[in-house]
């Protein structure tokens, strides 16, 4: 079983009250836009720019939203939890909607050859939700609403999980179901022979971290870091005859800190 500890380093500590939108929650609300994108089974919501593949199967489901290029942070906002309201539209605003949750699940790329026309052009703010998610708050008829967000946390059931792909000199590891913050921002990857140490991992692309380093064999352990500066270190999560392909998942999570 893996075992886990968390630990904050002091100057997140005290980052989290100089800068709380990077600490996985803020009270502040922030404008935005949305729209929404498949249909009320989840439509193209099976895989993304994120990576994680199948969200139903991965515990995300509909509550999921493509994030624009300025929120997206090149994936490193893949897994983060938001609140959004749709606002100061009575006319497709559904009275006394209140709010939805919903993780960062994918990408709404930009479309520079319609500069005024395409809502996840940089700078705008955009969340293109599942359609369920849009409907919650608004009329389908909308297309588009003015909504206000904010980070949330987090809540997950069970552990995070690390689902390994590549090779043995290309090691990619997906990271998801991640609690609290949510989004991750460092792994480091350790083998069970004492001369391997612990390795950082490269951001890849959306969640997928990856290692050049040969550790077949060895049962594998990681560090994992989240926005708000929290670590968890999981340690022999993988046992030493682990599978490319398969997923792996531990006994801890960081909403249990």
């Amino acid at each position: 079983m893996a075992k886990s500890h968390c630990l904050v380093p002091l100057a997140f500590f005290v980052a989290f009250f100089v800068q709380a939108m990077s600490a996985g929650t803020d009270s502040n609300w922030y404008d935005a836009h949305a729209t929404f994108y498949g249909d009320m089974k989840g439509g193209d919501t099976m895989q993304g720019a994120c990576g994680y593949g199948n969200l139903f199967k991965q515990g995300y489901g509909l509550e999921t939203a493509a994030l624009s290029t300025a929120l997206f942070n090149n994936g490193l906002t893949c897994g983060a939890c938001f609140e959004i309201k749709c606002v100061n539209d009575p006319q497709w605003c559904k009275k006394n909607a209140g709010s939805i949750r919903i993780t960062a699940t994918n990408f709404c790329p930009p479309n520079y050859s319609k500069p005024d026309g395409n809502w996840c052009n940089p700078p705008l703010k955009h969340f293109d939700l599942s359609m369920k998610m849009f409907t919650t708050i608004a009329f389908y008829k909308a297309g588009i609403i003015p909504v206000q967000y904010r980070r949330v946390q987090c809540t997950k059931n069970g552990g995070v999980k690390f689902e390994i792909r590549g090779n043995p000199y290309w090691l990619l590891v997906l990271v998801y179901n991640v609690g609290n913050a949510g989004d991750v921002s460092s792994v480091s990857i350790k083998g069970s022979k004492s001369n391997t140490g612990w390795l950082p991992m490269s951001h890849n692309w959306g969640q997928h971290w990856v290692t050049g380093t040969n550790i077949v064999g060895q049962a594998l352990s990681f560090k994992v870091t989240t926005s708000d500066g929290k670590m968890l270190e999981f340690d022999d999560v993988a046992p030493t005859n682990w599978q490319f392909g398969q997923t792996y998942e531990a006994n801890n999570n960081f909403q249990m800190c």
